[in-house]
């Protein structure tokens, strides 16, 4: 480490201490109700997750309504993570509401279905494209179903996955590529997986990598985001998705689409926007609104691979085959009411033109700013999300994240952020917009990104 770089690191973390001091004097009442949490949770609050904000503590909240947030410290805040896309419907959007206020009071789950989900699997379909739908609890769920689907019905049991990539709590999802060698990635025990038996692990947007490893014809499936969001956001490459869909095709392996997070580039997500055309296709978290759900699609041609090992009807037969997934309370009809409120009534076109103007136009000031000051950022935009990223240009893969992330100075910002009253996605530089986000919202995040820069211009940390 040279002088300079070691001086730059000591005065960053005299910015991140000052900004946690601040915050330490700013929110009380979360303190102490964090210290109290301690006392109850493994991790000290009812998730794990929820412990990772940079003030060194997580707020407590109050209430939140639309594109805001009140704290039990009585302070507010302009809300850009929106529970890490969670809540990308906006918090307590007035139709869901409705939806679940009046289903909770019929009932919640009857292992049964509701009229409501004929509405929604023909939404799905008209959205996403021609499908066979199941619905689960959550998109980790959706995406366990789809590999499992995927081996089934190919006899194999390797699944190829891109370094950096984010599928929730799936195993074979669980690893990256760190100075040439494949490793689990955030803390992640190996939990007695045998990671070279499940997995295959490349760069994002690198197709010759993808077809060596289809070359020995035993993966099951490639499970990929259409733009990967969870590692900083990394562009896709012209061409990689309609290379990969060939590829895929000519090794028979399964290409299982999870939009989770890209769901934010429209209606019927990327897929549609750019037609795509994977095998099954998988998203969750925004989808209900912020109750508990993930979808799964197939297509034709897949679900009937799938009827063959497993057919659609056998009404003799009492005990159905449980085939490995699902759940108790998947697709029941709590979640089911609020699903089909996300999509008649919050989810809109309208809604989303919305949203992707006020996200162009936060990213465009915060591309101003940084070409004002002559800073080595970038933002990337995608439909109604957002990544400012502390290095010059856009990765293009995990690799280049792991070389050029500034993990110091996006702490430093999400506690500035946080005592300015912004929130972010707390794991790095990512805003997301909703159909509640006003001009006023992106204004204000305006101007606290200019006194952030200011703050690292004067200390010479940029």
């Amino acid at each position: 480490m040279t002088a300079a770089t070691e001086s730059r690191a000591t005065e960053l973390g005299r910015l991140i201490d000052a900004e946690q001091a601040r915050f330490l004097r700013l929110h009380p009442r979360s303190a102490a109700a964090w210290r109290e949490g301690q006392r109850h949770f493994l991790y000290g609050a009812p998730s794990h997750w929820m412990r990772r904000w940079a003030g060194g503590f997580p707020i407590y909240v109050e209430a939140a309504s639309g594109a805001r947030l009140r704290d039990i410290d009585n302070r507010d805040y302009v809300d850009f993570c929106l529970g890490d896309t969670g809540a990308m419907c906006g918090h307590a959007p007035e139709a869901v509401t409705r939806a679940v206020t009046r289903q909770i009071s019929r009932g919640a789950t009857m292992m049964l279905p509701t009229e409501d989900s004929l509405w929604v699997g023909a939404e799905l379909s008209r959205r996403f494209g021609p499908r066979y739908w199941t619905l689960t609890t959550s998109a980790t769920d959706a995406n366990r179903a789809a590999i499992r689907i995927a081996r089934m019905i190919t006899g194999r049991t390797k699944v190829l996955v891109f370094s950096g990539c984010y599928h929730g709590g799936v195993d074979e999802a669980h690893v990256e590529i760190r100075e040439g060698r494949i490793g689990l990635r955030n803390m992640i025990h190996p939990n007695a997986v045998d990671y070279d038996a499940v997995t295959r692990i490349v760069e994002f947007n690198d197709i010759a990598a993808v077809e060596a490893a289809l070359a020995a014809g035993d993966v099951a499936c490639v499970l990929t985001e259409p733009v990967m969001t969870n590692f900083g956001m990394i562009p896709v490459a012209d061409g990689f998705h309609q290379s990969l869909r060939e590829a895929t095709r000519r090794a028979g392996t399964v290409l299982v689409i999870d939009e989770t997070h890209t769901l934010s580039c429209g209606p019927g997500g990327y897929i549609a926007l750019h037609g795509l055309e994977p095998d099954i296709f998988v998203a969750g978290k925004a989808i209900a609104g912020g109750i508990p759900a993930g979808i799964f699609g197939l297509d034709q041609a897949t679900a009937e691979r799938l009827w063959r090992i497993a057919p659609l009807v056998n009404p003799r037969q009492r005990q159905s085959a449980h085939l490995g997934f699902g759940g108790t309370l998947a697709g029941g009809a709590l979640a089911v009411a609020a699903m089909r409120a996300v999509l008649e009534e919050v989810l809109t076109a309208p809604a989303y033109a919305g949203m992707i103007a006020h996200a162009e136009r936060l990213a465009a000031h915060a591309r101003d700013v940084i070409s004002r000051n002559d800073l080595p950022w970038h933002v990337t935009q995608i439909g109604a999300r957002i990544e400012i990223m502390f290095m010059p240009n856009a990765p293009r893969n995990g690799a280049d994240v792991i070389a050029g992330r500034q993990p110091d100075l996006e702490t430093l910002m999400h506690a500035f952020y946080m005592n300015e009253g912004i929130l972010i996605t707390p794991f790095h530089g990512m805003l997301l917009t909703c159909p509640a986000t006003s001009g006023a919202d992106v204004e204000w995040h305006g101007d606290v990104f200019e006194r952030f820069v200011a703050l690292v211009n004067d200390a010479g940390v940029a």
